[in-house]
């Protein structure tokens, strides 16, 4: 099993962020906020867009932790409707999610991540507990309150997400960490190191503006409620999910 190092300072081996959206805004918007977020700079993280570029060989030495970004791809689409740019990218990332499970390495993801590591874990995937985007309010399960990325937070917080599918049931070797009202399972662990959240971390108000503005056409945001989205979003005050990002870097930030 894999064991963080301990460091107070960005790594000299870099964190790695995957990348599954084809709207260059949105990826290049997810990059700068994750990386400012997390406390990184230029040299301490990285990135692959798998929808530009197939993922190519990860070895998992080279790097502090993964980060895998949300996007339009959906693990629970049927075959026949998912490109040839999602299948190829999908049967990528499981491979790779999956030897990432089997050592404990460092990880997180958003939204799709959830389906992706769901799938490979067993759980229950579809699309009975969706969210439009938007603001919502997350609340700590008692494992969430225990866990070392998201113990500091108060039990309730508000984020800012949005998805078609999401995880309904969870294998038992997998830890629920947080739910919603609409959606039971907001974040989980597999293993110590292996995180996923089904809101977005990275995601602060103007990064939300962004995505809906990419989406508004792509079946998650209808083009005439986009407007109202964005000004029902400054309802919500989401100051606390940025910081799983931060916890996550300086834990598992390592040197070669």
């Amino acid at each position: 099993m894999w064991r963080p190092l301990r460091s107070t300072t960005v790594a000299d081996a870099p964190f790695l962020l995957l990348s599954i959206r084809r709207e260059s805004d949105a990826a290049d918007d997810e990059f700068q906020s994750v990386k400012r977020l997390a406390g990184l700079d230029d040299s301490s993280l990285r990135r692959i867009n798998v929808s530009h570029e197939p993922l190519g060989k990860i070895d998992l030495g080279d790097w502090s932790g993964i980060v895998l970004g949300g996007g339009s791809f959906d693990v629970s689409d049927p075959d026949e409707s998912k490109s040839d740019t999602q299948k190829r990218a999908e049967a990528e990332l499981f491979e790779l999610l999956t030897r990432i499970v089997d050592i404990d390495f460092p990880f997180i993801g958003f939204g799709y991540s959830v389906g992706l590591l769901g799938a490979i874990i067993g759980a229950t995937i579809d699309r009975a507990h969706s969210e439009p985007f938007g603001g919502l309010t997350v609340t700590l399960t008692d494992e969430g309150m225990r866990d070392p990325l998201f113990e500091p937070m108060p039990t309730e917080f508000d984020a800012y997400g949005g998805h078609q599918a999401a995880a309904t049931a969870l294998p038992p070797d997998a830890v629920s960490l947080a739910s919603s009202p609409d959606c039971p399972i907001q974040a989980f662990r597999v293993g110590v190191n292996v995180y996923v959240t089904q809101f977005h971390p990275e995601l602060d108000l103007d990064g939300l503006r962004t995505r809906i503005g990419a989406y508004r056409n792509h079946g998650y945001v209808a083009p005439e409620a986009a407007d109202e989205l964005k000004s029902d979003a400054r309802r919500f005050d989401v100051v606390h999910p940025s910081g799983i990002l931060k916890r996550f870097a300086e834990r598992y930030a390592r040197r070669r």
